[in-house]
């Protein structure tokens, strides 16, 4: 399949996507697009520069901070989580360890339920939004909430599991998991542009997310004002492929953690993909991929280390990005 400049136009119109569509082939882009307003009410246009949200990519950076833990000697991914938590989220199984949480395998209930009917326009906060910028504060949040299955027992996507990681990794690592991330990950691969930015004070290059095709109405009342370990980091076109091609090269985690990390652990055929830790992967070949889906963000990125080649389309819509998606998803076929 070849990208045109046509295909994507014909694509962005069908669903008046505002975002960025690239491609990157080592250190060459090949495709770039842009569609679309950053801030729809001042007219700034949507560039290959804008920083978006990439809502539940995060999860990768998010394993990543624990894998670090783990070459470090503090954590095994085989150890429960219990003695970490200590009291807090007494529901949670004895049993369930950090790599459970990883593989979306522990049972434990999820906040956010993906599976159970609801929008990403909906109010699903149970707390003011303004006060979930550290981990620690979400604790109330996805507290209360019954194993729904036996650790270990079946795949079941849970939002839930990597905040319950970003609070593992704050108290294993003794610093704020966003420091953790940023610091030890986006530092380390040398990704300037990408950080855990407050919804109520973004910058100027960071695009707005709004919850419709038309209108001004943006998503700062549906999110935490700032994100952590299953979504909420901003990123650009360009550090993304900088990251994929970090991540492979083994200077992020060693090559044997990345090997473990692309591991493919469960098929999931109502995604048409597979999971490893903290990764989607393609189907049938050694493709990696990230994606979000909420209030105001789709977002995708693809990454074919053989050929070091990144596909991404970063959206600031909650459906916008998606027809482009799976319009581009056969170039990896």
């Amino acid at each position: 399949m070849r990208i045109t400049n046509e295909l994507l136009d014909e694509a962005a119109a069908k669903s008046s996507f505002s975002g960025v569509v690239t491609v990157d082939v080592g250190d060459s882009r090949e495709v770039e697009r842009c569609y679309g307003f950053a801030h729809r009410a001042l007219k700034v246009p949507a560039t290959a520069g804008t920083r978006f949200a990439v809502a539940s990519g995060s999860k990768a950076f998010t394993a990543l901070a624990i894998l670090r833990l783990a070459e470090q000697g503090l954590l095994e991914l085989g150890d429960p989580v219990r003695p970490v938590l200590g009291a807090d989220l007494p529901l949670i199984d004895d049993a369930v360890t950090f790599e459970h949480l990883l593989t979306h395998t522990s049972g434990i209930g999820d906040y956010l339920d993906e599976e159970a009917d609801w929008e990403a326009s909906d109010y699903v906060l149970p707390v003011p939004v303004h006060t979930l910028a550290e981990t620690e504060a979400f604790v109330p949040v996805i507290d209360g909430y019954p194993q729904a299955f036996p650790p270990g027992e079946r795949f079941a996507y849970c939002n839930g599991g990597y905040v319950v990681l970003a609070l593992l990794a704050e108290r294993v690592g003794g610093r704020g998991f966003q420091e953790q991330v940023e610091q030890d990950i986006c530092d380390r691969a040398g990704l300037s542009a990408t950080r855990f930015l407050r919804s109520d004070e973004l910058p100027g290059d960071a695009a707005l997310g709004y919850l419709y095709e038309s209108g001004d109405r943006t998503n700062v009342l549906h999110l935490p004002v700032r994100g952590t370990g299953d979504g909420g980091i901003y990123t650009t076109a360009a550090d993304l492929h900088t990251f994929w091609q970090a991540l492979t090269a083994g200077r992020i985690v060693s090559e044997a953690t990345v090997a473990e990390m692309t591991r493919p652990r469960h098929d999931v055929p109502a995604e048409n993909k597979r999971y490893g830790l903290g990764l989607w992967l393609h189907r049938t070949e050694p493709v990696l991929i990230i994606e979000g889906y909420d209030a105001g963000v789709s977002f995708r990125s693809t990454h074919d280390p053989r050929t070091r080649t990144t596909l991404t389309v970063a959206g600031n819509t909650s459906e916008g990005a998606w027809p482009l998606i799976f319009t581009l998803a056969p170039y990896f076929d």
